[in-house]
């Protein structure tokens, strides 16, 4: 199977805590970036198998919903080389 980015942004910390906690939970996906971005908004990423990153996205969102809002939720199949560099130049 093959290889996914997950990503979820949302307002405030307490909704990104809250998904993240779900999402490593949910399923063998490995966090890759937590990043506060400004006015309020933590974007979270996590890589695994298609499978498992898109039944964490879900799971993830849906709890970060329940408790703050949530402004994109998207998935990458099978992503370039360079978009996985991108993160990397983040830390």
């Amino acid at each position: 199977m093959g290889k996914a980015l997950g990503m979820i942004e949302t307002k405030g910390l307490v909704a990104a805590l809250e998904a993240t906690d779900v999402i490593l939970k949910s399923s063998n996906v490995s966090l890759e970036a937590c990043e506060k971005i400004g006015f309020g908004l933590v974007t979270i990423v996590i890589s695994g198998n298609i499978g498992d990153v898109k039944t964490a996205i879900e799971a993830g969102a849906e709890a970060a919903g329940c408790i703050g809002e949530i402004y994109a939720v998207h998935v990458i199949e099978n992503p370039h080389k360079g978009v996985i560099e991108i993160l990397s130049k983040g830390e």
